[in-house]
């Protein structure tokens, strides 16, 4: 299976994502920190502290909803705290790490677009 990843338009929509979380939060953002932004919106949290594990959680919840649009996670359900809890339903692609991020970055300008 091959992803289409158009790698200078990604680049120039994911730099209008990052001025736009920049405008809201007065912090320059990196991938991670927007992952993090998407996993407290996901989780139906209010930003505030996070202990470190909780913070990777959140991330890693980030990742399952930004997959789920390439069909490779579903949504399982919520635990009993309220968390959403998700399954992987196909593997994905061996991607160099580049890929990877690019692949990550692709789904999160589509992710705003639909906010």
């Amino acid at each position: 299976m091959t992803i289409s990843i158009d790698r200078e338009a990604i680049d120039a929509d994911f730099i209008k994502i990052k001025q736009r979380v920049y405008r809201q939060f007065k912090k320059n953002p990196d991938l991670d920190a927007i992952l993090f932004l998407i996993g407290i919106r996901e989780a139906g949290l209010l930003p505030g502290k996070f202990k470190k594990e909780e913070k990777q959680d959140l991330m890693h919840i980030a990742v399952c909803r930004l997959l789920s649009e390439e069909g490779f996670y579903e949504l399982e359900g919520l635990d009993k705290d309220g968390w959403p809890h998700w399954v992987a339903v196909k593997s994905i692609p061996k991607l160099a790490a580049e890929d990877q991020e690019y692949l990550l970055k692709k789904q999160i300008i589509r992710y705003f677009e639909q906010l």
